[in-house]
């Protein structure tokens, strides 16, 4: 008895008038390759329609959702279409070999439903005939459409506790990222490509070096040094330039750290403004991993230095604007990132001034910008503050600078050995790959210029990167560091080594100092006392140890940008005597500089003066060359009241004939003028006076003696100041050598 006189009541005009919809469907793509048997009964459903009144003409087979899986109708266009056209009539029956073709969920399944009932639409599969639109079929659909839904929750559960209780274990083979393989035993172990390995090893030990993920990625792209990659679909290790997502996967993949890790993502689904549903994965955070087993296998760094990493490069993330932290950045602010407001507890935010914008300054303002405040919490300049965290920096440091600094030279040449290793690896891959290329070349048959051709290119690109490689690898060679020998090293012992030249240094960027400084302080905590002008400063060490300071702040109208206090005592010295100008010069033989590193000028001398309320130079009244007072006159007035000229004046202060003082290093003489001075001089030479060289010529003494007995008043001197014989003259007269005065 055929299916047809069955169920003869189903079927009508109405629906043999329509089209017949055979639906075709396997859950996944290994489905539909392994398993034909299913997909051929699926296929003889064409038959069926046949046999049950429809011509062949009117079958027609929708097999777009091949495999696709029926939990969900976002990809499947060919359910899409199925039921676009029952919505519009054009079909009478559907075909499906069970009704999990159709579909694995209800909601999906009851719009199928609800769609053929209103459309007089039947639904057929291995066991019969249904009409939705009668009760008793929709309930067995019904029923049917639960337990398929039902069935795919039991599978998955299945499979799932099968997985997590492998993965338990840490026996669950997973994919491995490139830089291990299993072996026959099925552990993860190390692969055997030295060079895939020391180029991995490499990205640690820079990423220790240097601290970022950025600073690591543009110093391999310097070095020109290539990554390795090993695809899925491939499973072959391939070489590529250096990418930044490909370092970060490096540097946060826990199986580079032994680790064995499951249930690091999920699925989550939501409802795009299309209506349509976006799966899309997401990271799971560390502490809701299914599994994870530290030292499961050996890796290329240990657990804990992973978690160091990974929490440095959480705090290089950078922060929405506004808030402080991040890497260390090429700025002036030295703090940036390690300063924290005691009132709010707030990273504090880094900002510039001046001309230049290298004046930085640290301030808390997120208060007013989150929450409507009347004005931020606090803010401070950063010279200052940085200065003194400096001072305690260094004299931390001071013990351990000279142990460090040789430390580090002696593990110069190591690390040196160590960095060249990756190019010589990357040298001998290039040479086996153009050697490789070329023996592919000359297997080629000459005439067969369709492919020789291609291997040409090939090895043409073979030989050009092994040549890159080696010169890659010259150049490092050429950056060998000197090696010190033990007697330099000796030396460096005794005569010690400071870190703040090296600190100070032009040659140190501002990257590199804040990375000394984060590798010394956790934070720093100010709170600034607004009616002191005092700001309390906590500095914490890594370690936990802290030490407190007080910092005294610029009063309001002030700023740090002052003329230091000795230049302001020696101008207020300088003022009583000297004019503007002059004092400007004496400023300029010291190499002094004002508070924003200039030269001193007529200008500024007097700049200083009214902002220090020092009052100017008053020259006293001319003197006259009879007048009998003592005066302190300048090298000039000397001139002008004794006749002589300035060479004569600064012998005469050289001999002590004279009495003058200098206020300052560089500041004009200022000489003593007297009576006694003036008796000194003579128009004439008296009788029996001698020159110098004559005096001591019949004392029988030396010039010199001479002169310090004139300098204590044994002997009697005046100077000639005019005719043919100026000069000094002694009196001799009643004088006789004696034996201690010999020369």
């Amino acid at each position: 008895m055929s299916e047809a006189t069955l169920v003869p009541t189903k079927i009508g005009p109405v629906h043999l008038g329509r089209d017949a919809y055979v639906y075709v469907r396997q859950s996944t793509l290994t489905q539909v390759r392994e398993h034909g048997e299913s997909l051929a009964r699926q296929y003889e459903l064409r038959e069926r329609a046949v046999a049950l009144g429809w011509d062949a003409h009117q079958v027609r087979v929708i097999d777009a959702d091949l495999g696709r899986s029926g939990a969900e109708t976002t990809a499947r266009e060919g359910f899409k279409e199925l039921v676009a056209d029952v919505g519009l009539g054009r079909v009478g029956i559907i075909f499906g070999i069970e009704v999990s073709r159709l579909a694995r969920n209800n909601a999906d399944w009851y719009q199928l439903l609800d769609l053929c009932a209103l459309t007089n639409t039947l639904i057929a599969d291995s066991d019969g005939v249904y009409h939705p639109g009668e009760f008793n079929d929709r309930l067995v659909l019904g029923l049917k459409g639960t337990m398929s839904e039902a069935e795919l929750h039991l599978i998955r559960s299945r499979l799932t506790a099968g997985l997590r209780h492998k993965a338990a274990r840490g026996e669950l083979r997973q994919g491995l990222p490139v830089g291990f393989d299993y072996d026959e035993d099925g552990r993860v172990v190390i692969c055997t490509d030295e060079a895939a390995v020391e180029a991995i090893a490499t990205v640690f030990r820079r990423f220790a070096d240097l601290g970022s993920a950025r600073q690591v990625l543009v110093s391999l792209r310097e070095d020109g040094l290539l990554l390795p990659r090993r695809p899925t679909r491939t499973g072959r290790i391939s070489w590529a330039a250096t990418t930044y997502p490909a370092v970060h996967d490096f540097l946060t993949n826990p199986c580079y750290a032994g680790a064995f890790v499951f249930g690091r993502s999920r699925s989550e689904k939501r409802i795009d403004l299309h209506g349509r549903v976006i799966t899309r994965t997401v990271a799971v955070p560390r502490e809701e991993w299914a599994v994870l087993i530290p030292e499961h296998h050996r890796g290329f760094i240990d657990w804990p230095t992973f978690e160091a990493n990974t929490a440095k490069l959480r705090g290089n993330w950078r922060p929405p604007r506004g808030t402080g932290g991040g890497a260390a950045r090429e700025g002036a602010a030295l703090l940036q990132g390690r300063i924290r407001c005691g009132r709010c507890g707030r990273m504090m935010q880094t900002g510039y001034s001046g001309t230049k914008g290298n004046c930085p300054r640290y301030l808390c303002a997120r208060a007013k910008q989150l929450y409507g405040g009347e004005k931020g919490c606090q803010s401070l300049g950063g010279r200052r503050l940085e200065q003194r965290v400096l001072a305690e920096v260094f004299a931390v440091l001071a013990p351990a600078a000279l142990e460090a600094t040789i430390q580090a030279l002696r593990d110069a040449e190591t690390a040196h050995a160590t960095t060249l290793k990756a190019f010589t690896l990357a040298v001998e891959r290039a040479r086996f790959e153009a050697d490789r290329a070329r023996r592919q070349y000359d297997v080629v048959e000459p005439e067969n210029r369709l492919v020789a051709r291609t291997l040409e290119r090939a090895l043409e690109s073979k030989l050009a990167a092994q040549r890159q490689a080696e010169r890659d690898l010259l150049t490092q060679q050429a950056r060998r560091p000197v090696r010190l020998t033990d007697d330099e090293l000796s030396w460096l012992n005794r005569a010690g080594a400071d870190v703040r030249p090296i600190f100070e240094a032009p040659t140190t960027t501002f990257r590199d100092r804040k990375q000394l400084l984060r590798a010394i302080l956790t934070e720093v905590v100010v709170t600034i006392d607004d009616d002191k002008r005092t700001a309390a400063v906590t500095i914490t060490w890594q370690g936990g140890a802290s030490t407190d300071l007080t910092l005294t702040m610029n009063k309001t109208g002030g700023h740090a940008r002052a003329t230091d206090e000795d230049t302001v005592a020696l101008v207020q010295r300088l003022a009583a005597h000297y004019d503007d100008t002059t004092i400007a010069m004496i400023l300029g033989r010291q190499r002094r500089r004002t508070g924003t590193g200039l030269s001193f000028t007529k200008t500024r001398v007097k700049s200083l003066r009214v902002a220090r309320g020092i009052p100017a130079y008053q020259p006293p009244e001319n003197v006259g060359p009879l007048e009998q007072d003592a005066v302190v006159v300048s090298i000039s007035e000397a001139e002008r009241l004794l006749g002589v000229g300035k060479v004569t004046l600064y012998r005469w202060l050289a001999d002590g004939f004279l009495i003058g003082e200098q206020l300052t290093l560089g500041s004009p003489w200022r000489i003593r003028i007297d009576q006694a001075v003036r008796e000194r001089l003579a128009p004439q030479v008296p009788d029996g006076w001698l020159k110098l060289a004559d005096a001591a010529r019949v004392l029988g003494i030396a010039r010199q003696t001479v002169l310090h007995k004139v300098q204590r008043g044994e002997f009697e001197a005046v100077h000639v100041n005019q005719g043919r014989r100026k000069g000094l003259r002694i009196n001799v007269h009643g004088h006789q050598a004696e034996l201690f005065d010999q020369p």
